[in-house]
């Protein structure tokens, strides 16, 4: 199923309200392909599972998918033994949710980067295509070919945006500019093979790219790793990658779903929890770039000084981002 993207202004929907204590509060979320340890868009989700049991000391239940069919069967299962509220990560875990979330209207959900319009669902997006923006930026910035690439994982309008964010980024900076494309995959296997990564990325060095962007889960892993062999830059996806490969990371596109899910456990916790859409960019510190002990050397002041004020622009509607719209 295609991620839906969340229209901007949509009114939340009635707040499911009620303090949980630590006793009767059950928290649980449901990973996507590649597992909370792909060091990208999971492990970012699982980063904010960690941060809110240390918090509170409550354990979260946690699954990570191996085929499609496990979806609804673990979303029932959570359901029947008695979870307060359930974390889907994903755009493939739409319909699960859907589905469910019918069957226990008591249950709360939430799912990232999808959108279900239930009374008993939260859905969380993002505007990706502002942090790509930036990445897109910082790679014309610091390439001296004139050509950078992109390595985007399955085929769909999520990753679609993150390349189109991409490029127009590069187009600002140096609108000559060449960069070099390709998706790794139309299933789910796309997210999951670092040799093919790998094996894209340094196709794209051959053709005269210096940076290469990556969005596609662990399988960026292979290009980060195909970069830092060949002496050249990467540029990370979802989770801070800096510290992946020390000088070679010239930085990531930070997208927090760490914050997304450590909110809807605290929030279901408090009480405060609400239904609807959240969409989050720049503006609401959803997205951003990354700069950090690992890649300092790599930034210089002047880039970080552009980087920054294009934020800053984009933030106040003075720099518009294109948005991507499926065919």
């Amino acid at each position: 199923m295609k991620p839906t993207r969340a229209p901007l202004a949509l009114a939340l929907a009635a707040t499911i309200t009620g303090a949980a204590s630590a006793a009767d509060f059950s928290p649980a979320i449901l990973y996507d392909f590649g597992g909370k340890f792909d060091r990208s868009f999971n492990q970012s989700a699982s980063d904010g599972v960690q941060r809110f049991t240390k918090a509170t000391g409550i354990a979260v239940r946690e699954f990570e998918i191996q085929n499609a069919s496990q979806r609804e069967q673990v979303l029932r299962q959570f359901s029947r033994r008695g979870a307060s509220v359930i974390v889907a990560v994903g755009f493939t875990q739409a319909s699960a949710v859907e589905t469910v979330a019918k069957e226990f209207p008591d249950v709360k959900f939430a799912v990232i980067d999808a959108v279900v319009e239930l009374p008993n669902v939260e859905s969380i997006n993002f505007r990706e295509q502002e942090s790509s923006y930036l990445c897109g930026m910082a790679a014309a910035m610091a390439s001296k070919t004139g050509k950078v690439g992109f390595v985007g994982g399955m085929d769909i309008p999520l990753i679609r945006k993150f390349a189109l964010g991409y490029r127009a980024g590069v187009a600002y900076v140096d609108p000559k500019a060449e960069v070099i494309e390709n998706m790794t995959g139309t299933t789910p296997a796309a997210w999951t093979n670092p040799s093919l990564g790998a094996e894209l990325a340094k196709s794209q060095f051959g053709r005269g790219a210096d940076v290469v962007f990556h969005a596609a889960g662990a399988t960026g892993i292979g290009v980060m790793q195909a970069a830092a062999d060949d002496g050249l830059l990467s540029i990370g996806c979802d989770s801070n990658q800096d510290y992946l490969h020390p000088g070679s990371v010239l930085t990531s596109a930070v997208k927090r779903v760490d914050v997304a899910v450590e909110t809807v456990f605290t929030d279901a916790k408090a009480g405060t929890w609400k239904s609807g859409s959240r969409v989050l960019g720049l503006a609401e510190n959803g997205v951003d770039y990354s700069l950090d002990e690992f890649n300092r050397k790599l930034m210089t002041p002047e880039m970080e000084r552009r980087l920054n004020q294009a934020k800053a622009d984009i933030i106040a509607g003075r720099i518009v981002v294109p948005e991507y719209k499926s065919p």
